[in-house]
């Protein structure tokens, strides 16, 4: 074997090793990514999910708006990325205890029931006005004495929350996206699909309530959402009586 011969053998060779390495690391790193993801998500492997909404007040049939519909688009996009599955139920129909499973809760109290029952049992402390049908105050949260009220396809709010019960390790989170409007419902979780990787680092596997608002959804949509605050300690402190009232 002469030398040229011998430099193409080489040549090669080392060409087939670096690119033999180049897939271990892709495929290591695309790997890690894939388990911190599924860990924040609580979705291992063929894990099922519940996509728990709102059923239409005129009727029995499961019917969603349309915002919500889309909603529920982002939500399986990132469910199928952790290869795992979704099952959507009614919110009157979702009989689970918490951390039995991934769970990601959509829509208001007013519509949703579940959500109802987790802002009562999991955040005391955010108070949404269901009483008042029209004005300022209708659907406005009050979250540590601050009220945050409806500008209709101006300014409005939404709650997106991560939440685990208990010290169980194989306990599943609860997702919420509780807001104002079904729009602001969709822009919460247009916002966890965009930011889950930031929120994974910054929260690791433990709880946070983020209040966000939704900016000009008459022209922009779903789209310009600013974070207002990371209200996790007040959202879980029980308002005084008088302030929920």
């Amino acid at each position: 074997m002469n030398d040229d011969v011998r430099n193409i053998v080489l040549g090669v060779i080392a060409a087939g090793v670096s690119a033999a390495l180049g897939w271990i690391a892709r495929t290591y790193l695309w790997r890690r990514k894939l388990r911190r993801q599924q860990r924040f998500f609580g979705l291992p492997d063929h894990a099922e999910s519940l996509l728990v909404v709102n059923r239409n007040a005129g009727g029995p049939e499961l019917s969603v708006m349309r915002h919500d519909v889309f909603a529920l688009l982002e939500l399986s996009a990132l469910i199928k990325d952790c290869n795992a599955h979704a099952r959507v139920v009614a919110h009157d129909a979702a009989q689970q205890g918490i951390g039995e499973r991934t769970e990601f809760c959509l829509g208001g109290p007013v519509s949703n029931r579940r959500m109802a029952a987790h802002l009562s049992s999991l955040l005391p402390g955010v108070h949404v006005d269901v009483e008042a049908e029209t004005g300022p105050q209708a659907g406005a949260f009050r979250i540590g004495g601050e009220d945050y009220r409806v500008d209709g396809g101006r300014s409005e709010y939404a709650l997106l929350a991560r939440l685990t019960t208990g010290g169980r390790g194989d306990s599943r989170p609860v997702f919420l996206f509780c807001g104002q409007r079904a729009i602001t419902n969709q822009a919460a979780t247009r916002y966890l699909a965009r930011n889950h990787e930031r929120l994974a680092r910054k929260h690791g596997d433990g709880s946070f309530v983020l209040l966000l608002k939704v900016v000009n959804s008459e022209a922009y949509g779903p789209d310009v959402v600013e974070l207002v605050a990371d209200v996790t300690r007040a959202a879980r402190t029980p308002l005084p009586e008088t302030a929920a009232a």
